[in-house]
């Protein structure tokens, strides 16, 4: 049986703190691989207009591009409308019935999960990782599986701030990053 780890997200744009988030779990559980899965539109929050799914998977895409235990799941993306987590471990299990799936979430996420659709179904379908955060308390009733990793003080949020603002972002992103965000435009790059 395969041990699956999968990163799910709006990567808007991806930066750093996931990279290091998904290693630290690949590492700490002896996982076979790691999917990065950018989510179409995401239930649980607000993102800008300015990177729309094709951009985010592409970034994604060069993010993890020289990590061999990393690979893009771009089944959200191109299944389209509301990502919700029950409905895409559904199918992906189905489909994948020789793999077990170790779903990684940030303590931001841990905090919500009681509000996240199908949670019961959800949990019969996968294992929650969890990663602890800067300023989330990252308890559950819920079992999770939590993660010893450095916290990293790093948001997609700041990165766009950064970039809209004209300051650097070099070292939070991989440098193929920067350059895609600076070449397209994104973020209100100039």
């Amino acid at each position: 049986m395969r041990r699956i780890g999968l990163l799910g997200g709006t990567f808007n744009p991806p930066h750093n703190g996931h990279l290091i988030m998904a290693n630290e779990v690949y590492d700490a559980l002896g996982l076979d691989e790691v999917r990065f899965m950018p989510n179409a539109i995401p239930p649980h929050k607000q993102t800008t207009n300015d990177a729309t799914a094709e951009d985010r998977l592409k970034m994604t895409e060069l993010a993890i591009a020289s990590y061999e235990h990393f690979k893009l799941e771009p089944f959200e993306i191109e299944s389209g409308g509301i990502s919700y987590t029950y409905e895409t471990m559904r199918k992906l299990t189905a489909s994948e019935p020789d793999c077990e799936f170790y779903f990684i979430i940030g303590g931001d996420m841990i905090d919500m999960l009681d509000h996240w659709y199908k949670i019961d179904e959800l949990l019969k379908l996968v294992k929650f990782v969890g990663v602890k955060r800067p300023h989330s308390k990252a308890e559950t009733t819920y079992p999770v599986q939590i993660i010893d990793a450095p916290l990293i003080e790093l948001s997609s949020t700041i990165i766009r701030e950064r970039v809209k603002t004209n300051r650097t972002i070099t070292f939070l992103v991989p440098t193929e990053v920067e350059q895609y965000i600076r070449e397209e435009g994104l973020y209100g790059a100039r």
